[in-house]
């Protein structure tokens, strides 16, 4: 009898030696190995291949460096549809392998919106295409993220968006987001908000003497802890879930940290800028450290990173900003906001950890298997059966930051040859080396 011919394949296997394994999700840290069979992990641990890899494997030497799950990045701006120009599938993905990122979330306010079952299935089908990095998609809250009328949440679902946000619009109406948080509770999805009173966000950097100095309107930090305070009032009410976004003030963790000491179903995020830039890197008007929410105070950023490493701040997240010149290259207060960071997402993080202010499988958490469980994504741990999304990387390699090597279109970043530690050597998604170094 013929056996089928998917039996008759060969199984593609890969053995990662001479590693040292780090698993956030258990605490694992140790000198070991790990095998790869057919895109999934199925073994891994000190004593494997004790005796030697069997022969029929394919072998990958690690030198005593890194290997983890690979990052999960939970915000990320694509551009496609809409502008190719700045970023696309293909050049987004290039640029999350190189920076070590094995899945990346994108946001729906692209053009058009990403509001409707063929928004979802348009980015499923482009991933698919490209056979890079995973992608998924969140869907808008409201229609147009024009902050009235609800998308079909339970539809979109369905279809695999993974959460519901309106991108870079903040949910202004209190009854908009309480219907919100009702709806989405009925089908077990998270409300990711973007944190800022729009009647008081209409400014260009931080609210304060620097602003003033400046001659640049200014966004006061109340305009994201009022905005917090208020849809923690609604969780309370409707039993939801809520995330906020790169929260980047003092205030705003110190709210978020009373929440969840009172049990709400509260989590966030923040990005490496507001873990290692103030208002001060605005200098002498420097748009590409124009970010929405803007860079705060020095105080601020030194109470984000006291939350992230106290756990009140739950993931790190690119925050990924592409724009072109055009977009960049204008008078301050009328440029685009958003720096690139899928390349730099990795280094910039290590800072905190070369500092000795968060130990490194606690930073890696934040990078991989917090933010997806989250968002219930598979993968962001090391497990037998689990996807192998592996990154491998040398903590302690130095390097300075180049743009114009950079794999994403955009190269708008403040960031331009600052001396980093923390180098990708490999980025393995499903099992195949999409980025190597050189």
């Amino acid at each position: 009898m013929t056996q089928p011919a998917t039996q008759l394949l060969p199984k593609h296997r890969t053995a990662y030696v001479n590693a040292r394994l780090l698993d956030p999700a258990t605490g694992l840290d140790v000198p070991g190995a790990l095998l790869a069979e057919d895109g999934r992990i199925t073994d891994f641990g000190p004593q494997l291949f004790a005796d030697g890899v069997p022969q029929g494997i394919q072998t990958v030497d690690c030198r005593g460096a890194c290997l983890a799950p690979g990052l999960v990045d939970m915000r990320v701006h694509i551009r496609e549809p809409g502008e190719e120009q700045k970023e696309t599938m293909g050049s987004a993905g290039r640029a999350a392998a190189a920076g070590g990122v094995t899945s990346v979330v994108a946001l729906p306010n692209t053009d058009p919106v990403i509001d409707d079952v063929a928004g979802v299935e348009y980015i499923a089908r482009r991933a698919r295409e490209e056979k890079s990095v995973k992608v998924y998609t969140y869907a808008a809250v409201t229609r147009g993220t024009e902050g009235r009328e609800l998308t079909e949440m339970g539809l979109l679902g369905e279809y695999g968006a993974v959460a519901f946000t309106d991108g870079t619009r903040s949910i202004a109406s209190a009854q908009v987001m309480r219907r919100a948080l009702s709806y989405a509770k009925t089908f077990g999805h998270l409300i990711v908000q973007h944190p800022e009173e729009p009647s008081l966000a209409g400014g260009a950097m931080n609210g304060g003497e620097m602003a003033t100095r400046l001659g640049l309107p200014g966004i006061p930090a109340v305009a994201e802890v009022m905005t917090v305070e208020r849809d923690l009032r609604l969780v309370e009410l409707t039993g939801g879930r809520y995330h906020a976004a790169h929260v980047s003030t003092a205030e705003t963790v110190d709210v978020i940290r009373r929440a969840k000491a009172r049990g709400l179903a509260v989590t966030c995020d923040t990005a490496p800028h507001y873990l290692t830039l103030n208002e001060i890197a605005v200098g002498d008007y420097r748009t590409f450290a124009k970010v929405s929410p803007p860079l705060r105070s020095e105080e601020d950023r030194r109470a984000v990173v006291a939350g992230l490493i106290d756990g009140t701040i739950d993931a790190i997240a690119s925050d990924h900003s592409p724009h072109d010149q055009e977009s960049k290259r204008l008078p301050f207060a009328i440029a685009e906001p958003g720096i690139v960071g899928l390349e730099t997402l990795l280094p910039l993080s290590l800072q905190l950890y070369h500092s000795g202010g968060i130990g490194l499988l606690d930073l890696l958490g934040r990078l991989t298997e917090k933010p997806a469980a989250i968002l219930g994504l598979k993968g962001g741990q090391l497990a037998k059966g689990a996807p192998a999304d592996l990154i491998l990387f040398d903590p302690d390699r130095a390097w300075r930051i180049d743009p114009d090597r950079f794999e994403s279109k955009s190269k708008n970043t403040p960031y331009e040859g600052l001396p980093v530690q923390g180098r990708v050597r490999r980025t393995v998604v499903d099992g195949r080396t999409l980025f190597e170094a050189a």
